[in-house]
C-alpha cells in the first residue's frame, strides 16, 4: 500500500475518477460526500492526504479548509480553472497544493505522492518528540556491573557519532530501546531516529524504503520518493535484522558507509548522506559470511563496534526488577491510571519464570496485560493473579500453594511452550501435541497466542 486518501467533493464522477486512478496505483481511497462524515473518517482513520473541492458543498469548503488544517490534515484543493484566487486563499490557509479540473491522473499521482512524502516527513519529525524517548535513560538499563558497563558503552558510542554499531542479542531482547539511547546520547539527538526492518519485504520494497526511487523506477513509482537515508537528513537509522538484506543491496549500503553517498533506485545522480547507521542482529552473521550469503567487506564496516547485549535471564534479579518496573511504568503512562508497583509475591513469580521466547518484548507484553488487568479488578498493586496463566503456575521452591488455573489457561500454557520449543513451526508443534494443524490454528486465534 502506498498510503492512504481522503477524496471530499459532492461530485460523484469526481470521486469515482480520481479514486479509480489512485486504487489503481496502490492507494487506499477513501470517498465522502458530507462534511460530516469527511471529519468522522478523517478523525478515525487519519489518512497520509485528503482532496478537497474548492467549492464543496457551495461556500463550505474553505471552512472545512480549516477545520482539516485544524486535525494537522496535508490538503491538495481541487479547483475549477476561473478560481485562482480562491486557491491562492487556500493555500494560505494552509493547503499545500492545487489541482484544476478537470483532473488530469499524471499530475493527480505526482501531486499527491508529493502529499504523502510531505505528511512522512511531519509525522517523522513528530515520532522524534521528547515524549517518544524512552523511559528512564541509561538508568532503565539496570545497576548490575554488567549493565553499566552497557551503559558506560552506549555514552562513548553517542559521543562517537560517525562510529558504525552492530548490537547483537537474542530475538525480543531492547535492540531499539539501546539504539535510540545510543542516538539519544549523541549530538544527533535533534535529528530523527528511524528503525527499519530487513525481513518481510522484497528487494525493491526495502530499496524504495531506504534510498528512494526515481519516477518509474517500478510499476508503482508514478513520481519520485525520498527514502530514508534522504529524510533522517543527520539522524540515525536503525536497521533490523541485519542478517536478511538482500544481496542486491549490500553493496548499495556498504558505498554509503564508505562514501557517505547513494543513488536513489533508477537515479542516476549521487545524492548525499550524513546519516549515523546502527545495525542489529539476533544471528551469528559469520556463518553468513563463509557461505557467501553477507558480503565479508560489509560485515567488517558494520562491525566496527560490536554492542552485545544479553537476554534477560541471564541478568541479575537487581536488573531484572528494574526492568519489570521500567516496562510496568511505560504501561502505566500509556494508559494514565492503574498501579504504579507489583506485589512481592508478583515479582518473585517474575523473577522465577525463564524468559526465553521474547525476552523484553514479552516482559512488555506480560507488564502491559497484567496492568490492564489490574485496572479492570480494581488493584492497588499488580497482584498474582494479574500475570499471564503460565507465570502464575511457576510456584516458587517449596511453594505448595495451589494456583487456580482453568484448563484452557492450561491449553495455552502447553501450546505456547511447544509452539516455542519448535520456533514457532506450526506443523510440528501439532504433529507433537496430537492435532490437526488447522485445530492449532484456531487456537493459536483463539488464545491470541503470539509466538
Amino acid at each position: 500500500m502506498v498510503g492512504s486518501i481522503l477524496l471530499i467533493d459532492t461530485d460523484v464522477d469526481v470521486l469515482r475518477a480520481c479514486g479509480g486512478v489512485l486504487e489503481e496505483t496502490g492507494y487506499e481511497v477513501l470517498r465522502e460526500l458530507s462534511a460530516e462524515a469527511a471529519l468522522e473518517t478523517y478523525d478515525r482513520l487519519e489518512p497520509d492526504v485528503v482532496l478537497l473541492d474548492w467549492h464543496f458543498d457551495g461556500e463550505r469548503g474553505p471552512r472545512l479548509l480549516d477545520q482539516l488544517v485544524a486535525r494537522g490534515a496535508t490538503i491538495v484543493l481541487t479547483t475549477e480553472p476561473d478560481s485562482a484566487a480562491g486557491a491562492v486563499h487556500g493555500l494560505d490557509q494552509g493547503a499545500v497544493g492545487r489541482l484544476v479540473k478537470p483532473v488530469s491522473a499524471p499530475e493527480l499521482l505526482a501531486l499527491t505522492a508529493r502529499a504523502a512524502d510531505y505528511t512522512r516527513v511531519r509525522r517523522l519529525e513528530g515520532a522524534c518528540a521528547d515524549k517518544m524517548r524512552p523511559l528512564g535513560g541509561l538508568e532503565a538499563l539496570g545497576t548490575s556491573s554488567a549493565m553499566k558497563k552497557l551503559a558506560h558503552e552506549i555514552k562513548v558510542l553517542g559521543k562517537n557519532d560517525n562510529t558504525t554499531v552492530l548490537l547483537k542479542g537474542e530475538r525480543g531482547t531492547e535492540t531499539r530501546l539501546v539504539a535510540r539511547l545510543i542516538h539519544d546520547s549523541s549530538p544527533r539527538v535533534s535529528a530523527p531516529f528511524v528503525a527499519v526492518r530487513c525481513s518481510g519485504r522484497s528487494a525493491t520494497e526495502l530499496d524504495s524504503e531506504l534510498f528512494g526511487h526515481e519516477k518509474g523506477a517500478h510499476p508503482t513509482a508514478v513520481s519520485r520518493r525520498r527514502g530514508w537515508f534522504e529524510l533522517v537528513g543527520a539522524g540515525t537509522i536503525l536497521l533490523e535484522g541485519i542478517e536478511a538484506l538482500a544481496p542486491v543491496l549490500q553493496p548499495k549500503l556498504l558505498r554509503v558507509l564508505e562514501t557517505k553517498t547513494f543513488r536513489r533506485l533508477g537515479g542516476t545522480r549521487d545524492v548525499t548522506a550524513d546519516v549515523r547507521l546502527i545495525a542489529s542482529t539476533s544471528h551469528d552473521l559469520g556463518p553468513a559470511v563463509d557461505a557467501g550469503n553477507f558480503r565479508k567487506d560489509l560485515y567488517y564496516r558494520l562491525s566496527v563496534m560490536e554492542l552485545p547485549i544479553p537476554p534477560v535471564r541471564r541478568r541479575s534479579p537487581e536488573d531484572r526488577s528494574k526492568l519489570f518496573a521500567h516496562f510496568l511504568a511505560a504501561a502505566r503512562e500509556r494508559y494514565a491510571e492503574g498501579p504504579t508497583e507489583a506485589s512481592e509475591e508478583a515479582l518473585a513469580r517474575l523473577q522465577e519464570y525463564e524468559w526465553r521466547g521474547g525476552n523484553t518484548m514479552e516482559v512488555a507484553n506480560v507488564m502491559d496485560r497484567a496492568l490492564l488487568l489490574a485496572i479492570e479488578r480494581g488493584h492497588e498493586i499488580v497482584e498474582v493473579g494479574d500475570l499471564a496463566g503460565e507465570l502464575r503456575a511457576r510456584a516458587g521452591f517449596g511453594d505448595r500453594r495451589h494456583t487456580p488455573m482453568t484448563l484452557d489457561e492450561l491449553e495455552k500454557i502447553q501450546m505456547e511452550r511447544t509452539l516455542r520449543s519448535h520456533a514457532g513451526n506450526r506443523t510440528r508443534s501439532a504433529r507433537e501435541l496430537g492435532i490437526s494443524r488447522a485445530t492449532l490454528i484456531n487456537k493459536i486465534k483463539r488464545y491470541n497466542i503470539n509466538v
